[in-house]
């Protein structure tokens, strides 16, 4: 039977398709290519297609014989959030209901779905437990906490088991170099930063360094794309013995500040890194950190890629090998 991984020409869905192949497992991927990248998918059969629509959900699952869904297929920038909250309700919460009442009309009902640490809002204490209060501060948090109510409430009527994976800072890419991140724009810090050692910025804005942490600067979590890539695999697996719905934490469990990620890029890249310091942000929290000892216990999760230096030195490979992304691919 196969396993469909909905957005997996993403940057986390393309590293969690490998993964997958990696484990024996049959994948079949579905991907509308807004954001994500055909180049990105190793394996499996390739779909392009819109969640939204049913009749094309209909053709792929008529057409494969499908154990479970793994779901990353979403809009996941916070401040466009902000800007087009319709967009993210449209496109996160009815195409999730789309997936959900396909599954459910074709006897599928273990999900495993990519869910954020934006669900906290601003957290109460420090590290983030599931069991922290709730508080969305954005459109996007809130449409995936929408999702995974959703699912839970589908567990309760219909028997839908699902795995929320709240994750922190997603970094890093495949070891081997094979695939990586490419986003079009790039919002995420340590991408942003290689692209200053690459020449393709003059220097690294910092959001901020008055932050009541020991630089200033705001601190963050940062997880290797392939250890999520492998909590999701693990997730799976917890599906098919215990058919328990759960939510889990992922993150390293350790923070590091802005300038922090900084210095580690100069150190891995050789290069200076210019830094120039602006204004905080509206809404950025001083310090993100998780605690993953859930996940760890149950899932017998644990992060192997869990220094920051690792972590940059594999996005720089990544990055040097290709400096236009997977335009270099084609």
């Amino acid at each position: 039977m196969a396993i469909l991984v909905t957005g997996g020409a993403g940057y986390i869905g393309s590293h969690t398709v490998l993964e997958l192949l990696n484990q024996g497992e049959e994948v079949i991927v579905i991907d509308s290519l807004r954001t994500g990248h055909e180049q990105s998918v190793v394996g499996g059969q390739f779909y392009q297609g819109d969640l939204r629509d049913r009749s094309f959900l209909s053709h792929v699952f008529e057409s494969h014989e499908i154990e479970a869904v793994i779901h990353f297929a979403a809009s996941s920038l916070v401040g466009e959030s902000v800007s087009h909250p319709l967009d993210y309700y449209e496109n996160n919460l009815i195409a999730s209901h789309t997936l959900v009442s396909t599954m459910l009309r074709h006897g599928v009902k273990k999900i495993v779905f990519s869910s954020t640490a934006a669900t906290y809002g601003e957290p109460k204490q420090i590290p983030i437990k599931e069991t922290d209060m709730t508080n969305p501060t954005s459109p996007y948090g809130e449409t995936k906490l929408a999702m995974e109510k959703m699912f839970r409430w589908c567990d309760g009527a219909y028997g839908l088991k699902s795995i929320s994976l709240r994750y922190f800072n997603a970094a890093g890419a495949h070891p081997d170099g094979k695939i990586g991140e490419d986003h079009q724009p790039e919002s995420h810090l340590i991408p942003i930063i290689l692209q200053v050692a690459l020449g393709e910025r003059e220097s690294i804005g910092i959001f901020g360094a008055d932050y009541p942490t020991d630089d200033g600067t705001c601190i963050r979590d940062y997880i290797h794309v392939m250890d999520l890539a492998n909590a999701h695999w693990l997730a799976l697996q917890h599906l098919r013995i215990s058919e328990a719905s759960e939510v889990f934490n992922l993150g390293n469990g350790k923070g590091f500040s802005v300038k922090e990620v900084i210095e580690t890029a100069r150190n891995v890249t050789g290069h200076p890194i210019p830094e120039l310091v602006s204004p905080r942000r509206a809404g950025d929290p001083a310090v993100l950190i998780a605690s993953s000892k859930k996940a760890q216990a149950i899932l017998g999760w644990k992060p192997r890629f869990n220094d920051l230096e690792t972590i940059i030195e594999t996005a720089w490979n990544w990055h040097q090998a290709n400096p236009n992304g997977y335009e270099d691919k084609k």
